[in-house]
């Protein structure tokens, strides 16, 4: 019998028709559709573990992911052979052998996400799916004024969404995580802007809850003060609305 493989995939994905990376029951997933590709191409069941969850509506430019198996397929042929039973919203970019100790979510490091806004009157149809709508002027100074103080390790439960974690587990760091850099970004093209994070780990809608609130102080409904304030309230009552999941992206997951 061959050995046991680990096999460690890059992917890239239209999060529009699924109800989120983590496979469930009765409802179509990236986990679940690659799974399934996987076990059909192995003969064998396979359990792929993900770098991390993203929720229904949310892409991914470069989510990791990783399996152990006894096929003796080229990684090539993974590739390959998975983009062809793959739906064409769902990509392998690379696929490789890791080593024995590499597990696609433990060994991540940090992870950076990416948010993008558009602020004209009107929304180009092809950008629909791919970010939020928000007309009008912002305050972006206000706005990077706020993103900084996010920088650091903070308690992130007023970003927090419900169903993130059991609360009642007193292992692990709660609702801690720390942030490495924070950006907001002018791309070249009038009307839009992107807010870029990283970090060694995010809560449930943690990423789109701070976006939400940052658009409440580029609307000028909250000061950076205030800002602050929402940090230290550790309640979610405290921060703004859930910025809608299409204007988010996985962008890279650092090792």
């Amino acid at each position: 019998m061959s050995r046991a493989r680990n096999i460690r995939l890059l992917l890239a994905f239209d999060g529009t028709n699924y109800a989120g990376w983590q496979k469930q029951r009765d409802q179509k997933t990236v986990q679940g559709m690659i799974e399934a590709a996987i076990n059909t191409m192995t003969s064998a069941p396979i359990t792929l573990h993900g770098a991390g969850r993203t929720d229904a509506g949310v892409h991914a430019l470069g989510m990791v992911a990783s399996f152990h198996t006894r096929a003796i397929i080229p990684c090539t042929g993974f590739r390959m052979g998975l983009n062809s039973m793959l739906p064409v919203d769902i990509r392998v970019i690379e696929a490789g052998e890791a080593g024995d100790d590499f597990h696609a979510r433990r060994s991540a490091r940090a992870k950076t996400y990416y948010y993008d806004i558009c602020t004209g009157p009107v929304q180009m149809p092809c950008q629909r799916l791919y970010s939020a709508h928000v007309p009008g002027r912002l305050d972006r100074e206000a706005m990077r004024a706020c993103a900084r103080l996010l920088v650091g390790s903070h308690d992130f439960s007023s970003f927090e969404a419900a169903g993130s974690r059991d609360p009642s587990r007193k292992q692990g760091r709660g609702p801690v995580r720390e942030i490495f850099s924070v950006r907001l970004i002018n791309p070249p093209v009038a009307g839009r802007f992107r807010f870029e994070i990283t970090g060694d780990g995010f809560l449930r809608h943690m990423v789109r809850n701070i976006v939400g609130t940052l658009l409440q102080v580029g609307r000028g409904q909250r000061s950076p003060d205030e800002f602050m304030s929402v940090i230290a309230a550790r309640n979610r009552a405290a921060a703004g609305p859930t910025a809608p999941a299409r204007g988010l992206f996985l962008k890279e997951v650092h090792y």
